[in-house]
């Protein structure tokens, strides 16, 4: 399971470098902790579909486009 959450944070911060914003900004804009988006990223955290979708909703793209 592990590397399921390194492998959909790497998508996760591709999508944020895509979109030019920073980690902090997309916190921001999904409404979550700035250090729990650093754990997404480094996939040190397990995400839940909402957390998905939201982060989705604030890159604006596919959730599914997030996931491996």
């Amino acid at each position: 399971m592990k590397n399921l959450a390194i492998k959909v944070g790497k998508e996760i911060r591709k999508a944020i470098k895509a979109k030019g914003f920073s980690q902090e900004r997309l916190a921001l804009n999904a409404k979550i902790d700035r250090s729990y988006m650093g754990r997404i990223g480094r996939g040190e955290a397990n995400l839940t579909l909402d957390t998905l979708y939201q982060l989705a909703a604030a890159i604006e793209c596919d959730p599914k486009s997030l996931l491996v």
